[in-house]
């Protein structure tokens, strides 16, 4: 709920988009063996479908190995 209360008005304000947030969770990033893991929820807004956030990772980061889990905080 942080990020999206602190960046959605700019968003809509600048970009001209309509934001709505839909779940969250978190990234775990290890740089080194190029990784990112998608996992958890939000508190505020429940969890996010994983697999979608892990699709468009591989889109933008694709000499990353990306997975997803719903287990964790």
């Amino acid at each position: 709920a942080d990020i999206y209360d602190r960046v959605s008005e700019e968003i809509e304000r600048r970009g001209g988009l309509d934001c709505e947030c839909v779940g969250g969770g978190r990234i775990r990033h290890d740089s080194q063996a190029k990784r990112l893991h998608v996992y958890g929820y939000s508190m505020g807004f429940g969890r996010a479908n994983h697999s979608v956030a892990t699709e468009k990772l591989k889109a933008r980061y694709p000499d990353y190995e990306v997975t997803w889990a719903n287990e964790g905080y």
